[in-house]
């Protein structure tokens, strides 16, 4: 009988099964190429002190031990500004490395146990988000007919109007936007699909904007300048271009906070709580997969809690 050929076998390299790995957030888990690029600077670091500490190229000898020595060293390291790595950098650091192992452990390669990576626990931020005076102050910078300021009326409208991330709106074409019935679907983090809900006034701004376009192009919001015009088919606005316009328009208004694009989606879910919203209906229009994520404006919900105990409790 003739002898079968022989299977390759996969190599089982560090750096080619993080490859893998990444692939699998893509391709399985729906996760962004944003995700994927910090997921590969985390796991690169990681496999660059294997490589020098170490001298570990292959899964099977990572340990423990390993894994405890690597938390040694970050805490010992700090940022391009000299500052010390954060907490939040140091935990997110392990909660990339448990995700990888548990990978390689779904795939059967042996190698250190995803159980015993400790990622520690995240400390709760403190949400920043806008008062109604400030709000309109923001507004108030973009009032004119220019399309410059009818566009940045829209972008500021819309984001607080619908809480979108800006990856979303920098998504967003024409043809998504139904003004008639006040709402439209974006494609969110791991390309959920959502209904999210226009305002009267986000409405306003967007029919302006739009009937003073003149350009052809599919984006719902592009550059202006001279330079984007000349580049035909490139006009869409990035997610860096809407940080900036944010900014500006919040140091015209005056506004001491750092406002940026998630600002707005902070202030849209505040704005909802303080009015009575329940917070499942909040984790919906926010497209959170876990309500644990919306509870981080606890700020509301706390105050809510503290009034009600004061109307009803002890009243008799």
């Amino acid at each position: 009988m003739p002898t079968p050929p022989k299977t390759k076998t996969p190599s089982t390299e560090l750096r080619v099964l993080g490859e893998a790995f990444l692939d699998h957030l893509t391709l399985e888990k729906n996760r962004s190429h944003l995700t994927r690029d910090t997921y590969k600077q985390r796991l690169d670091r990681f496999f660059t002190w294997l490589e020098k500490k170490h001298r570990i190229t292959k899964p099977g000898a990572v340990t423990a031990d390993s894994i405890r020595s690597y938390r040694k060293f970050l805490d010992t390291q700090s940022t391009p500004e000299g500052e010390p790595l954060s907490r939040e950098t140091q935990t997110y650091a392990f909660i990339t490395l448990r995700s990888f192992f548990k990978y390689l452990a779904s795939r059967e390669i042996p190698s250190v146990s995803p159980e015993t990576i400790d990622v520690g626990k995240l400390e709760q931020k403190e949400v920043e988000f806008l008062e109604p005076a400030e709000l309109v102050r923001l507004f108030e910078t973009c009032e004119g007919k220019t399309l410059a300021k009818l566009r940045d009326r829209a972008i500021l409208e819309l984001l607080f109007s619908a809480g979108l991330r800006v990856s979303e709106l920098t998504s967003l074409d024409r043809e998504h936007v139904n003004l008639k019935t006040q709402e439209m679907s974006v494609r969110g983090k791991g390309k959920k699909l959502r209904l999210v809900f226009v305002s009267d006034s986000a409405c306003y701004a967007l029919k302006r904007y739009i009937d003073k376009r003149t350009d052809i192009d599919e984006a719902l919001f592009v550059r202006l300048d001279n330079r984007a015009e000349k580049d035909a088919g490139d006009l869409r606005l990035s997610p860096r271009s809407i940080q900036r316009i944010v900014k500006k328009r919040a140091t015209e208004a005056g506004i001491v906070k750092d406002v940026h694009p998630h600002t707005l989606r902070h202030s849209f879910a505040t704005d909802l709580l303080a009015n009575g919203a329940d917070i499942r209906s909040v984790q919906l229009m926010l497209g959170h997969s876990s309500i644990t994520t919306t509870q981080i404006y606890t700020h509301v919900t706390n105050k809510r809690l503290k009034e009600v105990h004061q109307k009803f409790h002890g009243r008799k």
